[in-house]
């Protein structure tokens, strides 16, 4: 009687997956930077930064402009034409979000799916 007090040898489980959206703006993790509101000093910079670029001036002479009157990087780095392209982009995203704030999504379940695994 090999089978009598033995455990079962497979085990089933239902899987799924929930994802869930939100606009809400946070800080990143070191609280240091981010947020919802801009500094002075970072609002002054997007400001500058989009004039020169609306003038025409592409993101490698804008950062060559920058450095030339000392403004560094909310890190204090130098500017290079890629950190100038970042400034643009994420205050575009942010006043997407900050537009969408009080919109709220549905949570979205994936297929479920049933597992048979060995103990």
């Amino acid at each position: 009687m090999s089978g009598e007090n033995s455990e079962p040898k497979y085990s089933n489980y239902l899987c799924f997956v929930v994802s869930v959206q939100t606009n809400k703006l946070m800080r990143e993790y070191g609280g240091k930077y981010g947020g919802i509101a801009y500094t002075e000093s970072q609002q002054q910079t997007h400001d500058l930064i989009k004039s020169l670029h609306e003038s025409g001036l592409g993101y490698r002479r804008i950062a060559h402009h920058l450095n030339s009157k000392n403004i560094t990087t909310l890190t204090g780095k130098e500017w290079k034409g890629n950190h100038v392209f970042a400034v643009l982009k994420r205050y575009r995203q942010r006043e997407e979000r900050l537009s969408r704030r009080e919109e709220v999504f549905k949570p979205e379940i994936s297929k479920f799916e049933v597992r048979w695994e060995r103990n």
